[in-house]
Protein backbone atom coordinates (compact mmCIF):
# COMPACT_ATOMS: atom_id res chain seq x y z
CA UNK A 1 0.00 0.00 0.00
CA UNK A 2 1.50 3.47 -0.75
CA UNK A 3 -0.27 6.98 -0.84
CA UNK A 4 -0.21 9.30 -3.28
CA UNK A 5 1.78 12.55 -2.32
CA UNK A 6 -0.39 14.75 -3.93
CA UNK A 7 -4.13 15.07 -4.14
CA UNK A 8 -6.18 13.55 -6.86
CA UNK A 9 -9.57 15.67 -7.90
CA UNK A 10 -9.38 16.94 -3.78
CA UNK A 11 -8.68 13.82 -2.11
CA UNK A 12 -5.93 11.76 -0.70
CA UNK A 13 -5.38 8.25 -2.20
CA UNK A 14 -4.37 4.76 -1.27
CA UNK A 15 -3.02 2.46 -3.81
CA UNK A 16 -2.92 -0.94 -3.00
CA UNK A 17 -1.86 -4.10 -4.49
CA UNK A 18 -3.56 -7.18 -3.61
CA UNK A 19 -3.27 -11.05 -3.79
CA UNK A 20 -6.38 -10.82 -5.70
CA UNK A 21 -4.01 -9.32 -8.75
CA UNK A 22 -5.59 -6.20 -8.68
CA UNK A 23 -4.99 -2.88 -8.15
CA UNK A 24 -7.27 -0.78 -6.44
CA UNK A 25 -7.32 2.84 -5.62
CA UNK A 26 -8.83 3.93 -2.14
CA UNK A 27 -10.03 7.42 -1.16
CA UNK A 28 -8.96 8.69 2.72
CA UNK A 29 -13.29 9.12 3.31
CA UNK A 30 -14.29 5.89 2.12
CA UNK A 31 -14.04 2.47 2.83
CA UNK A 32 -14.91 1.33 -0.36
CA UNK A 33 -12.53 1.52 -3.39
CA UNK A 34 -13.84 3.59 -6.34
CA UNK A 35 -11.36 2.23 -8.74
CA UNK A 36 -10.05 -1.56 -9.51
CA UNK A 37 -8.18 -2.72 -12.31
CA UNK A 38 -7.36 -6.31 -12.20
CA UNK A 39 -3.76 -7.35 -13.84
CA UNK A 40 -3.97 -10.65 -15.74
CA UNK A 41 -6.08 -13.67 -14.75
CA UNK A 42 -4.58 -16.35 -12.05
CA UNK A 43 -1.42 -13.60 -10.60
CA UNK A 44 -0.75 -11.45 -7.39
CA UNK A 45 -0.50 -7.96 -7.85
CA UNK A 46 3.12 -7.89 -5.45
CA UNK A 47 4.18 -4.20 -5.83
CA UNK A 48 3.39 -0.80 -6.99
CA UNK A 49 4.92 2.98 -6.77
CA UNK A 50 3.18 6.25 -7.37
CA UNK A 51 5.37 8.51 -9.98
CA UNK A 52 5.11 11.06 -7.38
CA UNK A 53 7.96 9.87 -5.13
CA UNK A 54 9.26 13.15 -4.57
CA UNK A 55 7.50 16.46 -3.65
CA UNK A 56 6.14 18.90 -6.21
CA UNK A 57 4.79 17.75 -10.10
CA UNK A 58 4.78 19.88 -13.03
CA UNK A 59 1.11 20.40 -13.93
CA UNK A 60 1.18 18.69 -17.18
CA UNK A 61 2.77 15.87 -15.88
CA UNK A 62 0.57 12.65 -16.00
CA UNK A 63 -0.06 10.95 -12.86
CA UNK A 64 1.18 7.22 -13.36
CA UNK A 65 1.30 3.70 -11.20
CA UNK A 66 3.85 1.22 -11.95
CA UNK A 67 2.93 -2.45 -10.34
CA UNK A 68 4.63 -5.73 -10.48
CA UNK A 69 3.01 -9.16 -10.39
CA UNK A 70 3.95 -12.84 -9.42
CA UNK A 71 4.23 -14.11 -13.56
CA UNK A 72 7.08 -11.85 -14.05
CA UNK A 73 5.16 -8.80 -15.63
CA UNK A 74 5.21 -5.13 -15.18
CA UNK A 75 1.90 -2.83 -15.51
CA UNK A 76 1.92 0.69 -16.26
CA UNK A 77 -1.43 2.83 -15.48
CA UNK A 78 -2.47 6.12 -15.90
CA UNK A 79 -4.58 7.54 -13.23
CA UNK A 80 -7.38 10.03 -14.62
CA UNK A 81 -7.55 13.13 -12.39
CA UNK A 82 -10.99 13.82 -13.88
CA UNK A 83 -13.53 11.76 -11.85
CA UNK A 84 -10.61 9.49 -11.05
CA UNK A 85 -10.16 6.02 -12.33
CA UNK A 86 -7.26 3.66 -13.84
CA UNK A 87 -6.46 3.32 -17.38
CA UNK A 88 -4.47 0.83 -18.59
CA UNK A 89 -0.73 2.21 -20.14
CA UNK A 90 1.14 -0.96 -21.08
CA UNK A 91 2.05 -4.31 -19.57
CA UNK A 92 5.26 -6.42 -20.16
CA UNK A 93 7.36 -9.36 -19.07
CA UNK A 94 10.42 -7.61 -17.24
CA UNK A 95 11.40 -11.33 -14.86
CA UNK A 96 11.40 -15.30 -15.73
CA UNK A 97 10.01 -15.90 -12.05
CA UNK A 98 8.37 -13.37 -9.80
CA UNK A 99 8.70 -9.35 -10.20
CA UNK A 100 8.86 -8.72 -6.37
CA UNK A 101 8.99 -4.85 -6.84
CA UNK A 102 8.86 -2.11 -9.45
CA UNK A 103 9.69 1.64 -9.13
CA UNK A 104 9.38 4.58 -10.61
CA UNK A 105 12.80 7.36 -11.17
CA UNK A 106 11.36 10.02 -9.06
CA UNK A 107 13.59 12.71 -10.96
CA UNK A 108 12.87 10.76 -14.46
CA UNK A 109 8.77 9.23 -14.46
CA UNK A 110 9.64 7.77 -17.82
CA UNK A 111 12.01 5.82 -16.27
CA UNK A 112 11.07 2.74 -13.89
CA UNK A 113 13.07 -0.23 -12.13
CA UNK A 114 12.02 -3.56 -11.34
CA UNK A 115 13.45 -6.79 -9.06
CA UNK A 116 12.69 -10.25 -9.36
CA UNK A 117 13.20 -13.41 -8.19
CA UNK A 118 15.15 -14.64 -10.97
CA UNK A 119 17.72 -12.35 -8.80
CA UNK A 120 17.47 -9.71 -12.00
CA UNK A 121 17.73 -5.88 -11.14
CA UNK A 122 16.07 -4.12 -14.71
CA UNK A 123 15.35 -0.68 -15.69
CA UNK A 124 13.16 0.38 -18.54
CA UNK A 125 11.61 3.38 -20.77
CA UNK A 126 8.48 3.41 -20.67
CA UNK A 127 7.79 4.75 -23.74
CA UNK A 128 9.51 1.63 -25.58
CA UNK A 129 9.32 -0.89 -22.67
CA UNK A 130 10.24 -4.29 -24.54
CA UNK A 131 13.60 -3.76 -24.23
CA UNK A 132 15.38 -3.50 -20.54
CA UNK A 133 17.60 -0.03 -20.64
CA UNK A 134 20.24 -2.57 -18.68
CA UNK A 135 20.28 -5.41 -16.83
CA UNK A 136 22.32 -6.04 -13.91
CA UNK A 137 23.03 -9.40 -12.03
CA UNK A 138 25.44 -7.77 -8.94
CA UNK A 139 22.61 -8.92 -5.97
CA UNK A 140 22.85 -12.74 -6.04
CA UNK A 141 19.79 -13.56 -5.14
CA UNK A 142 16.03 -12.25 -5.85
CA UNK A 143 15.67 -8.50 -5.38
CA UNK A 144 12.71 -7.45 -3.38
CA UNK A 145 13.05 -3.72 -2.88
CA UNK A 146 13.84 -0.48 -4.90
CA UNK A 147 13.54 3.33 -3.90
CA UNK A 148 14.57 6.55 -5.09
CA UNK A 149 15.93 8.78 -3.68
CA UNK A 150 12.96 11.41 -3.30
CA UNK A 151 15.79 13.82 -2.44
CA UNK A 152 19.01 13.72 -3.99
CA UNK A 153 18.51 12.58 -7.96
CA UNK A 154 20.42 9.79 -9.21
CA UNK A 155 20.42 8.36 -5.81
CA UNK A 156 18.93 4.36 -5.81
CA UNK A 157 18.86 1.75 -3.24
CA UNK A 158 17.92 -1.56 -3.41
CA UNK A 159 17.96 -4.83 -1.60
CA UNK A 160 17.67 -8.54 -1.76
CA UNK A 161 17.42 -11.92 -0.24
CA UNK A 162 20.98 -11.85 -0.29
CA UNK A 163 21.00 -9.78 2.76
CA UNK A 164 22.83 -6.11 1.18
CA UNK A 165 21.69 -2.98 0.49
CA UNK A 166 23.06 -1.57 -2.61
CA UNK A 167 23.60 2.46 -3.32
CA UNK A 168 23.47 3.43 -7.17
CA UNK A 169 24.29 6.50 -8.96
CA UNK A 170 21.57 6.00 -11.95
CA UNK A 171 23.86 7.43 -14.46
CA UNK A 172 26.06 4.48 -14.18
CA UNK A 173 24.38 1.18 -13.45
CA UNK A 174 27.12 -1.32 -14.03
CA UNK A 175 28.35 -1.37 -10.51
CA UNK A 176 27.22 0.03 -7.29
CA UNK A 177 29.04 2.97 -5.04
CA UNK A 178 28.08 1.16 -1.35
CA UNK A 179 27.56 -2.42 -0.89
CA UNK A 180 26.12 -2.49 2.80
CA UNK A 181 25.21 -6.48 4.22
CA UNK A 182 22.59 -6.67 6.84
CA UNK A 183 22.44 -10.10 8.05
CA UNK A 184 18.87 -10.65 6.72
CA UNK A 185 16.92 -10.48 3.32
CA UNK A 186 15.58 -7.10 2.57
CA UNK A 187 11.95 -6.71 2.09
CA UNK A 188 11.79 -3.27 1.98
CA UNK A 189 13.59 0.11 1.92
CA UNK A 190 12.39 3.50 2.85
CA UNK A 191 14.32 6.67 2.59
CA UNK A 192 13.26 9.06 5.71
CA UNK A 193 11.01 12.08 4.42
CA UNK A 194 13.05 14.88 5.65
CA UNK A 195 16.94 13.85 6.26
CA UNK A 196 18.52 12.72 2.76
CA UNK A 197 20.97 10.62 4.14
CA UNK A 198 18.86 7.98 6.51
CA UNK A 199 17.72 5.00 5.06
CA UNK A 200 14.79 2.43 6.88
CA UNK A 201 15.16 -1.52 5.95
CA UNK A 202 13.22 -4.31 6.96
CA UNK A 203 15.29 -7.14 7.18
CA UNK A 204 13.02 -9.97 7.77
CA UNK A 205 14.82 -12.09 10.77
CA UNK A 206 17.12 -9.32 11.71
CA UNK A 207 14.71 -6.70 12.32
CA UNK A 208 14.92 -3.42 11.21
CA UNK A 209 18.55 -1.31 10.54
CA UNK A 210 18.15 2.62 10.16
CA UNK A 211 21.14 3.87 7.49
CA UNK A 212 23.13 6.52 7.67
CA UNK A 213 24.57 6.96 4.12
CA UNK A 214 25.73 10.79 4.32
CA UNK A 215 29.34 10.03 3.43
CA UNK A 216 28.27 7.50 0.94
CA UNK A 217 25.93 9.57 -1.29
CA UNK A 218 28.36 12.57 -0.86
CA UNK A 219 31.65 11.34 -1.34
CA UNK A 220 31.25 7.73 -2.90
CA UNK A 221 33.80 6.09 -1.22
CA UNK A 222 32.47 5.48 2.22
CA UNK A 223 30.09 2.69 3.50
CA UNK A 224 26.84 3.52 5.16
CA UNK A 225 27.37 3.24 8.66
CA UNK A 226 23.90 1.25 10.73
CA UNK A 227 22.87 4.15 13.06
CA UNK A 228 20.38 1.55 14.52
CA UNK A 229 19.30 -1.93 14.42
CA UNK A 230 16.54 -3.73 16.14
CA UNK A 231 15.52 -7.26 16.39
CA UNK A 232 12.26 -8.64 17.10
CA UNK A 233 12.51 -12.29 18.54
CA UNK A 234 10.41 -14.85 16.85
CA UNK A 235 9.36 -12.97 13.67
CA UNK A 236 10.26 -11.90 10.17
CA UNK A 237 9.70 -8.17 9.61
CA UNK A 238 8.34 -7.57 6.27
CA UNK A 239 7.19 -3.76 6.65
CA UNK A 240 8.69 -0.53 7.82
CA UNK A 241 8.20 2.94 7.07
CA UNK A 242 8.44 6.72 8.33
CA UNK A 243 5.65 9.52 9.21
CA UNK A 244 5.54 12.26 7.66
CA UNK A 245 5.38 14.26 11.13
CA UNK A 246 8.52 15.90 11.95
CA UNK A 247 9.24 16.31 16.18
CA UNK A 248 11.81 18.31 17.00
CA UNK A 249 13.32 18.81 20.67
CA UNK A 250 13.62 22.36 21.78
CA UNK A 251 16.71 23.40 23.14
CA UNK A 252 15.44 23.74 26.38
CA UNK A 253 16.37 21.67 29.77
CA UNK A 254 15.01 17.82 29.06
CA UNK A 255 12.32 16.39 31.34
CA UNK A 256 13.54 14.00 33.23
CA UNK A 257 11.60 11.29 34.81
CA UNK A 258 12.19 8.20 37.76
CA UNK A 259 12.97 4.85 36.80
CA UNK A 260 9.78 2.54 36.69
CA UNK A 261 6.66 2.61 35.71
CA UNK A 262 5.46 6.06 33.63
CA UNK A 263 2.20 6.92 32.54
CA UNK A 264 1.58 7.04 28.41
CA UNK A 265 2.74 9.88 27.34
CA UNK A 266 2.54 11.95 23.59
CA UNK A 267 4.66 10.45 20.86
CA UNK A 268 7.99 12.48 21.35
CA UNK A 269 7.66 12.72 25.05
CA UNK A 270 10.83 10.95 25.45
CA UNK A 271 9.38 8.38 27.36
CA UNK A 272 10.33 4.38 27.52
CA UNK A 273 6.11 3.09 27.82
CA UNK A 274 5.60 -0.35 26.87
CA UNK A 275 4.40 -0.30 23.15
CA UNK A 276 1.31 -0.52 22.28
CA UNK A 277 1.01 -2.73 18.90
CA UNK A 278 -1.59 -4.40 16.88
CA UNK A 279 -2.71 -8.12 16.87
CA UNK A 280 -4.52 -10.31 14.84
CA UNK A 281 -5.62 -12.17 17.97
CA UNK A 282 -5.42 -11.60 21.95
CA UNK A 283 -2.73 -9.16 23.48
CA UNK A 284 0.61 -8.59 22.50
CA UNK A 285 3.70 -8.37 24.83
CA UNK A 286 5.41 -5.47 25.18
CA UNK A 287 7.92 -5.50 22.46
CA UNK A 288 11.30 -5.85 24.48
CA UNK A 289 14.88 -3.29 23.59
CA UNK A 290 16.83 -6.28 24.63
CA UNK A 291 18.44 -6.57 21.44
CA UNK A 292 18.63 -2.63 20.72
CA UNK A 293 22.29 -1.73 19.37
CA UNK A 294 23.13 1.91 18.30
CA UNK A 295 25.89 3.89 16.66
CA UNK A 296 28.92 4.52 18.91
CA UNK A 297 29.59 7.85 17.21
CA UNK A 298 32.28 6.50 15.41
CA UNK A 299 30.72 3.58 12.68
CA UNK A 300 30.55 0.88 14.83
CA UNK A 301 27.77 -0.11 17.14
CA UNK A 302 27.19 -0.77 20.84
CA UNK A 303 24.63 -2.38 23.04
CA UNK A 304 22.05 -0.53 24.75
CA UNK A 305 20.08 -3.28 26.10
CA UNK A 306 18.17 -2.45 29.48
CA UNK A 307 19.50 1.05 29.07
CA UNK A 308 15.10 2.42 28.77
CA UNK A 309 15.68 5.95 29.36
CA UNK A 310 18.94 7.14 27.08
CA UNK A 311 17.98 4.43 24.57
CA UNK A 312 17.35 6.09 21.18
CA UNK A 313 14.94 3.74 20.45
CA UNK A 314 11.88 3.66 21.91
CA UNK A 315 8.17 1.56 21.63
CA UNK A 316 5.48 4.14 21.60
CA UNK A 317 2.32 3.58 23.68
CA UNK A 318 -1.31 4.62 23.16
CA UNK A 319 -0.65 6.81 19.94
CA UNK A 320 -4.58 6.95 18.86
CA UNK A 321 -5.52 7.56 22.32
CA UNK A 322 -3.03 10.29 23.29
CA UNK A 323 -3.57 11.34 19.31
CA UNK A 324 -5.58 14.97 20.42
CA UNK A 325 -3.37 15.84 23.26
CA UNK A 326 -0.51 18.75 23.08
CA UNK A 327 2.61 18.01 22.83
CA UNK A 328 4.88 18.91 25.81
CA UNK A 329 6.25 22.46 25.30
CA UNK A 330 10.02 21.31 24.73
CA UNK A 331 8.63 18.96 21.19
CA UNK A 332 7.59 21.19 18.37
CA UNK A 333 5.78 19.08 15.78
CA UNK A 334 6.11 19.99 11.83
CA UNK A 335 5.26 18.97 8.09
CA UNK A 336 7.50 17.97 5.78
CA UNK A 337 6.98 21.44 4.19
CA UNK A 338 8.87 23.12 8.01
CA UNK A 339 11.39 20.79 9.13
CA UNK A 340 14.27 22.00 11.18
CA UNK A 341 17.30 21.53 10.54
CA UNK A 342 18.69 23.74 13.83
CA UNK A 343 21.06 21.93 16.19
CA UNK A 344 19.39 20.08 19.02
CA UNK A 345 17.49 16.36 19.12
CA UNK A 346 15.86 15.09 16.30
CA UNK A 347 12.60 12.81 16.64
CA UNK A 348 10.97 10.29 14.25
CA UNK A 349 8.33 8.25 14.24
CA UNK A 350 8.50 4.63 12.18
CA UNK A 351 6.18 1.52 11.81
CA UNK A 352 7.43 -2.11 11.45
CA UNK A 353 5.08 -4.99 10.77
CA UNK A 354 6.31 -8.94 11.02
CA UNK A 355 5.22 -11.85 10.34
CA UNK A 356 4.44 -14.67 12.28
CA UNK A 357 3.67 -12.48 15.69
CA UNK A 358 0.90 -10.74 13.08
CA UNK A 359 2.84 -7.17 14.82
CA UNK A 360 2.26 -4.05 13.99
CA UNK A 361 4.23 -1.76 16.11
CA UNK A 362 5.26 1.85 16.32
CA UNK A 363 8.24 3.41 17.48
CA UNK A 364 9.87 7.03 18.27
CA UNK A 365 13.71 6.96 17.59
CA UNK A 366 15.73 9.90 18.83
CA UNK A 367 18.55 11.10 16.69
CA UNK A 368 20.93 13.85 18.79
Amino acid sequence: MKWCHSQVAGHALLGVADAGGSIELLRLVQSEPFSRFALEKQCLALSLDWSTGKAGRASDQPLKIISSDSSGRLHLLQVSEAGPGLQHVATWQAHHFEAWIAAFNYWQTETVYSGGDDGLLRGWDTRLPSTPVFTSRRHSMGVCSIQSSPHRENILATGSYDEHVLLWDTRSMKEPFTDVPVQGGVWRLKWHPFHHHLLLAACMHSGFKILNCQKAIEEKREACAVSLSHTLPNSLLYGVDWAWLHFHRLPQTPPSFSEGSLPCRDPGAGTADPVCTLKAEGQPPAPSLDHLVASDGEGGTKLRSGDKLRAPLQPLTAVAKNGGRPLPSQIKACGCDHCPEAAGSDISLLATCSFYDHLLCFWQWENS
